[in-house]
């Protein structure tokens, strides 16, 4: 029980603040309106280093599918704990959207872009390409899950600020690899949202993007055992 409440209230906090970043960027009349992808990237940055700060000391603070299967993978957790971990990620994801919505509720009125408000729940390819947009959620979520693999049992402890070295890797994904695809890097920060967009009343929110849906999933599963199997060779 514990594993799950920890979950569901750090992967809770990394949406609300991560979706809540994108709703500030690019929905109509807020005060954050079009200051640009710095200003997500560096969000979610945050939203990561809170997410994780919450869950760390119950759960270990995955709060993504992809990390989960790579400690699993690794035996650093049983494969029995994997659904308890998941159920709480998606959980976690789809009131931290919730809580999103009900913060800019006015403000996904008085936006028309159903594209916009899509991108506030989950993402969407700049340029349209399975192969490429698969490829890319591979590599950027290899990069997340050896870097937190590495991160995991730090030498010297930093306190509080154990919490931020993976929120720096996820700023620097942004920043670096994000411009194809958004990023997802988290099949649970991407579907569970995707479902709370298909689920709420919007106005004018057009269709939740399903097609594309199955490559955030699949592509963050792929890069997170890849990043397992290659540290396992490293050691």
């Amino acid at each position: 029980m514990s594993i799950f409440l920890s979950e569901i209230a750090g992967t809770a906090m990394l949406v609300l603040l991560g979706c809540g970043v994108v709703a500030n960027v690019v929905l109509n009349q807020t005060k954050g309106n079009s200051s640009g992808w710095i200003v997500i990237a560096l969000g979610w940055g945050v939203a990561v280093f809170v997410g994780v700060f919450v869950a760390a000391k119950g759960s270990g603070a995955h709060l993504n599918p992809a990390v989960t299967l790579a400690f699993a993978w690794l035996h650093k957790i049983e494969w029995s704990q994997v659904p308890v971990y998941i159920a709480g990620q998606f959980l976690g994801a789809m009131i931290g959207a919730t809580l999103v919505w009900l913060s800019y509720y006015k403000h996904f009125g008085a936006t028309d872009n159903a594209a916009a408000k899509l991108g506030v729940f989950c993402n969407s390819p700049a340029i349209p390409n399975t192969t490429a947009n698969l490829a890319t959620e591979i590599i950027g979520t290899f990069a997340l899950v050896f870097a937190v693999l590495y991160m995991a049992a730090p030498a010297a402890s930093l306190g509080a600020l154990d919490a931020l070295p993976v929120g720096l890797v996820v700023l620097g994904i942004g920043l670096s690899l994000g411009g194809p695809t958004g990023y997802a890097i988290n099949p649970a920060r991407d579907m569970g949202p995707r479902i709370m967009h298909a689920l709420l009343p919007i106005p004018n929110k057009g269709n939740s993007g399903w097609s594309y849906s199955w490559i955030p999933v699949v592509g963050p599963v792929v890069g997170g055992l890849l990043a397992a199997i290659v540290f396992d060779m490293l050691q």
